[in-house]
């Protein structure tokens, strides 16, 4: 298959010469012609080579974002994981708060029944002393 563009010469030379180029003058037009021809359209060939750049181009895109998406699908993942580790110790700690407090509750109660039975005793005692002396 040939490359170049085909371009009819003789016959623009001869609507040149007919219109009044002397021969030599529509010759040179001719030469120029084919060679911006040439020089300037795409053939198949070049449309070919183009669309073989533009797949090579697509495949190392498709390549570039499988590895980026896969990175950022590992540092989703190492981030989920290290929220997880977080949260599992924050709910330790509050546990730990939680088991504190429970255990100043139980404290706070069990002083505050010693001082009621004392003052219950202590009352008891003034009320006894009270009716003995009365």
């Amino acid at each position: 298959m040939n490359d170049a563009i085909v371009f009819d010469t003789h016959r623009f030379v001869r609507n040149l010469t007919e219109s009044g180029f002397t021969e030599r003058q529509a010759e040179a037009l001719a030469n120029e012609q084919v060679e911006l021809l040439n020089s300037n359209l795409a053939t198949k060939a070049d449309m070919a080579a183009v669309q073989a750049d533009i797949a090579a181009v697509k495949s190392d895109l498709e390549v570039r974002i499988e590895r980026v998406q896969s990175d950022l699908e590992l540092k989703i993942t190492n981030v989920q994981s290290d929220l997880e580790l977080k949260i599992a110790n924050v709910q330790s700690d509050m546990a730990g708060l939680k088991a504190d407090l429970e255990v100043k509750i139980a404290n706070a109660k069990s002083d505050q029944l010693k001082w009621m039975f004392a003052a219950f005793i202590a009352q008891g005692g003034v009320i006894v002393t009270l009716i003995t002396l009365l």
